[in-house]
């Protein structure tokens, strides 16, 4: 917990009545907190006492603090509300843009949390009167006639980057994307009368039911069948909320009615795998992911890309990847186990699937380069290399699955690689 300097209580303080609108703000941030909570909280601060204010500290995230991601979250809130007496000007400043060439300096993403969690639709504070003789500051007029509109700007934006409430607009959005694949041509046949394959068999038994004279000759076609997707997701601490939305889009395209995909397969990994196919059959997209995070317990943990890769290929890619499946991988791929290792299940998995695409979220750097270990082990063995860092990212995977020749980032990398 950082140090802050003792705020002094008022005369007649409330301090129930405070606890009460601190965990309004907690529950506005995102942290799952009822009446019930917060009644522990009153009776808890009540037992513990109100002289240390460490104690107090960690008595409140005893009460609301139910997952590691909600520890930073929880500090914020509890420093702008209990310790800063200008927490409002904080706030305001945390809030409000200030144009700096063409770049606009964005807040934390938890202090941006907390700051919209507390402020809850208040204004800015009026500037103070202009002082009279002088002449008022020289106005800043900006068209904004050509800007990108909300949606699209929501689009591009990056997930790590977005407050709460663009958050649950993204999930609004993912939830209506689709992921359409082609269709693959199998081996078998069926009866078409006008498919362009004479299938012999049929015409011979036709022709045996009518003394053996041949009138017609039975045709048949190739029969058309989906593939299978399977889905790796990393969910260690550097990819937490990517996975989170990604995981979010996974349970749309697999609820999704209609032809398209045979089976939706997900796996998430950090320092072990876990299978959450079962769960993200369930309708409700909360209960799935909920139900999903309970069984992954590796949640914002470290990471061991090779051994979870040789348990995928051990255990269940004989079981999911028949076929002809498409793999998507989601890793940052910093990794620092054996990258040896890394590199042959990497090619194991290569070999077992119809494509294999790798999103990675570091590729929204404009000067990214192949440098890490675990990077340069998995990139010669992927079929595409692209970002997915923001919706727009996702809504890309469509063309490159229609696309059998796209690479993404993986030519120009490799370049990088060779050159060296």
């Amino acid at each position: 917990m950082p140090e802050y300097p003792p705020l002094p209580l008022p005369e007649a303080p409330r301090l129930a009545q405070n606890i009460t609108h601190f965990a309004r703000g907690l529950r506005r941030a995102g942290l799952p907190i009822g009446p019930g909570r917060v009644a522990e909280a009153v009776a808890a601060v009540a037992t513990a006492g109100f002289t240390s204010k460490q104690d107090f500290y960690w008595t409140l995230h005893a009460c609301f603090v139910s997952k590691p991601e909600h520890r930073q979250v929880f500090a914020q809130i509890f420093r702008l509300y209990w310790r800063d007496p200008r927490f409002l000007e904080h706030m305001m400043a945390a809030m409000l843009p200030a144009i700096r060439g063409t770049q606009e300096e964005k807040a934390a993403k938890a202090q941006k949390r907390a700051a919209e969690a507390l402020l809850d639709g208040a204004e800015a504070p009026d500037r103070p009167d202009q002082p009279e003789g002088e002449e008022p500051p020289e106005q800043l007029e900006l068209n904004a006639e050509l800007t990108m509109s909300r949606e699209e700007r929501l689009r591009q934006l990056d997930f790590e980057q977005m407050s709460t409430a663009e958050v649950a607009e993204a999930k609004r959005m993912l939830a209506k994307m689709q992921l359409p694949i082609r269709p693959i041509q199998s081996r078998r046949l069926i009866a078409s009368a006008a498919g362009n394959r004479i299938n012999w068999r049929r015409t011979m038994a036709q022709a045996a039911r009518q003394g053996g004279e041949i009138t017609t000759l039975a045709r048949a076609q190739r029969r058309l069948r989906w593939p299978n997707l399977v889905v790796i997701c990393d969910i260690s601490g550097s990819m937490s909320q990517y996975s989170r939305l990604i995981l979010h889009f996974l349970h749309a395209v697999a609820n999704r009615k209609g032809p398209g995909w045979a089976r939706v397969h997900g796996f998430t990994f950090g320092t072990r795998l876990t299978n959450i196919t079962r769960h993200l059959g369930q309708r409700d997209v909360d209960a799935a992911l909920a139900a999903a995070g309970a069984e992954a317990q590796d949640w914002e943990g470290g990471t061991r890309i090779g051994a979870c890769l040789h348990d995928f290929n051990r255990d269940w890619s004989r079981r999911v990847m028949g076929q002809g499946a498409v793999v998507l991988l989601i890793t940052d791929g910093l990794d620092r186990d054996d990258s040896d290792q890394l590199s042959a299940e990497m090619q194991r998995l290569h070999l077992s699937a119809r494509r294999l695409i790798w999103l990675n979220p570091l590729l929204r750097f404009d000067g990214f380069a192949p440098k890490a270990r675990g990077i340069r082990a998995m990139l010669p063995h992927v079929d595409s290399f692209r970002a997915g860092h923001s919706i727009a990212a996702l809504q890309d995977l469509a063309d490159v699955l229609t696309r059998a020749e796209d690479s993404g980032e993986k030519r120009r990398l490799m370049q990088m690689l060779t050159s060296e």
